[in-house]
């Protein structure tokens, strides 16, 4: 039976062992404790994960919605809370006009988890900056890292991407495998879906979906908004 936006919010979130440590939720919907401990030497050089490789140089541009999507993998480096984070830019232009501009850190730990620490996002207007509400940094205001790809999804798992109250709190669950897909540049098979909501918005929910070896080929609304983008160009970097 299909999930309603209910029950995902009151899903448990399954327990994601990170080197040795317990990222933990007891649910999103209660007020439960999300802790765990994380030091540097938990944490590799390079992001591998097959779902989402972050080497330095690649880049993925995405379509759809009026919107054009650059996601680059730049070549420096951001300590968040000691641990050295890859930085990865992601612009997004409509009609060749700058909204936005973001520069998130990630770092994968030993177990092959991908975090996420944190992001300096800007959003732009008529070509002039007009907010930063969506930056957050891991250690900073009580804000903590979440998984942004776990190192062996599996169907049913869930867990925080994100967290600092009252602004950054995306959630995700690994919904499916989809035998094959088609997007803008290709056909892709064993693709895995991801489903994202967050309490902040409610009645929004969206899926990503994955392709080993490439990362995000495609998201879609599927409640409570509409529009998609499609992978159109990537380069491998390393």
């Amino acid at each position: 039976m299909k999930k309603t936006l209910v029950h995902l919010l009151l899903l448990p979130l399954v327990l994601i062992t990170a080197c040795g440590q317990t990222a933990a939720v007891i649910d999103p919907g209660d007020g439960g404790t999300y802790s765990f401990e994380l030091t540097p030497a938990d944490f590799v050089a390079e992001i591998d994960n097959p779902y989402l490789p972050l080497a330095v140089g690649a880049r993925w541009v995405y379509e759809g919605s009026g919107e054009r999507t650059v996601v680059e993998v730049l070549p420096e480096t951001r300590v968040v809370m000691g641990i050295t984070a890859t930085v990865v830019r992601d612009t997004v232009t409509e009609d060749g006009e700058l909204i936005e501009d973001t520069y998130d850190w990630f770092a994968q730990d030993v177990e092959g988890n991908v975090w996420y620490l944190g992001e300096e996002s800007v959003e732009y207007q008529n070509g002039e900056p007009v907010s930063t509400a969506g930056s957050w940094e891991s250690g900073i205001d009580g804000a903590l890292p979440g998984i942004a790809m776990p190192a062996l999804p599996a169907v049913g798992q869930a867990y925080r991407q994100e967290y600092y109250l009252g602004e950054a709190e995306d959630m995700a669950e690994v919904a499916r495998f989809e035998d094959s897909l088609s997007v803008a540049l290709g056909d892709f098979s064993g693709v895995l879906v991801i489903t994202e909501w967050t309490p902040l918005s409610p009645r929004t929910v969206e899926e990503k979906l994955y392709a080993a070896g490439v990362g995000m080929i495609k998201e879609q609304a599927v409640r409570g908004g509409s529009g998609s983008a499609e992978l159109i160009e990537f380069t491998l970097g390393g």
